[in-house]
């Protein structure tokens, strides 16, 4: 038996090869950094390449936890381009003379450019079902709120439902769900958490709850192909993804890789948020994705008291955009104090308070999702 805690954790991750390069974690230095305590406290970092299996992440912090003397691992995923890293298949790490001195300005190269590797060529995915995508044009507009609550209105509705959680940058599905755990891995497939009748998959279920995604474009579109492909969903009658914020590459890729029936773009009533859904609806019709209609939040405050309402966030903005892109208004959802509090504890509102007039501007979006993606061929 190995005497110190970092003879103990060396031997556990040798045992845990790259299948990319064929050698073992630290050998090929996907595994970096490892710090100890001396109470058992463990912290490295995951240098994740393009074509590396996510997986590989937790599989690693699943190795050091299982060490005697370790009690408690942070494990810091990062991009290995941008880390400095090894060339992606081996070779002799750098050595100090070797090494870059820091980063420096960007200089343009005369040269031909080396051919890109072909897009990925969108798949069907028949046993997902429906696939929809819910988007927004900025951040704070409660687009996981809506994509949660209508997930869980659709399941409550009798309909299989799965819920992918494509905001690398900020992972909230699983605190909305009320679900957070390692997935299991059976047969080399993912098995998806599942909370209130919705089968769910999220990148919070695999990092730490403080650690940044620091990823480039790469890895983004590497994690969204494996929660596509090498999760166990079964068979869906509707797949929805809730997107991060903007136009980037995370639409990208889920462009590229399904055949996607179509999108929901979320915005607030103000007109800086109706803008930036503005754009998000051109993107989706560049790249030939239906629109299926526009979901406006937060169109008023909705006094918990007298229930009053009040305009916070302006008026019409929601109806003004549907009318500019001429699509359906789906919706408009208060802001109520339940909406917050029930998210936070993990049970949607159409759950926790089904009479509400959230809840049931809610589920009457989500009957207007069904009666789209009918409408559909």
């Amino acid at each position: 038996m190995a005497d110190t805690l970092q003879e103990r954790i060396t031997n556990a991750l040798i045992r845990i090869r790259n299948a990319r390069t064929g050698e073992h974690v630290l050998a090929d230095e996907t595994v970096r950094d490892i710090a100890t305590t001396v109470s058992g406290r463990v912290r490295a970092t995951v240098a994740l390449a393009r074509d590396d299996d996510p997986r590989l992440v937790e599989r690693v912090r699943a190795a050091i936890a299982a060490v005697e003397g370790v009690l408690d691992v942070t494990v810091t995923t990062t991009d290995r381009a941008a880390s400095g890293a090894p060339p992606p298949m081996g070779g002799a790490p750098p050595t100090p003379a070797t090494k870059p001195a820091g980063r420096a300005l960007p200089v343009m190269d005369t040269r031909a450019a080396a051919p890109r590797p072909h897009a990925p060529t969108a798949s069907a995915f028949p046993n997902l079902g429906k696939i929809v995508a819910v988007s927004s044009g900025k951040g704070g507009v409660g687009k996981s709120t809506v994509a949660v609550n209508v997930a869980v209105a659709l399941a409550r509705g009798g309909a299989r439902v799965g819920l992918m959680d494509a905001d690398v940058y900020g992972p909230n599905v699983p605190r909305m769900m009320g679900v957070n755990a390692p997935p299991a891995v059976v047969r080399e497939q993912i098995i998806p958490l599942e909370a209130h009748g919705v089968k769910v998959m999220s990148l919070g279920f695999l990092i730490e709850r403080d650690q940044p995604a620091i990823w480039r474009g790469p890895i983004i579109m590497k994690i969204i192909g494996q929660f596509l492909k090498d999760v166990a969903w079964g068979e869906l009658d509707y797949f929805l993804v809730d997107m991060p914020p903007g136009t980037g590459d995370a639409q990208l890729s889920l462009v590229q890789s399904t055949n996607l029936t179509g999108a929901l773009i979320v915005t607030t009533p103000q007109e800086m948020s109706v803008g930036d859904a503005l754009r998000g609806v051109k993107m989706f019709q560049r790249v030939e994705v239906p629109v299926l209609g526009i979901i406006e939040n937060m169109s008023w405050f909705e006094c918990p008291h007298c229930g009053k309402p009040s305009t916070l966030f302006g008026t019409g903005g929601g109806d003004r955009l549907a009318a500019e892109v001429g699509l359906p208004l789906l919706g408009q959802i208060p802001l109520a104090p339940r909406v917050l509090e029930a998210g936070d504890r993990g049970t949607p509102i159409v759950i926790a308070d089904p009479e509400s007039t959230a809840a049931r501007a809610l589920v009457g979006v989500a009957e207007k999702v069904v009666e789209a993606l009918a409408a559909r061929p």
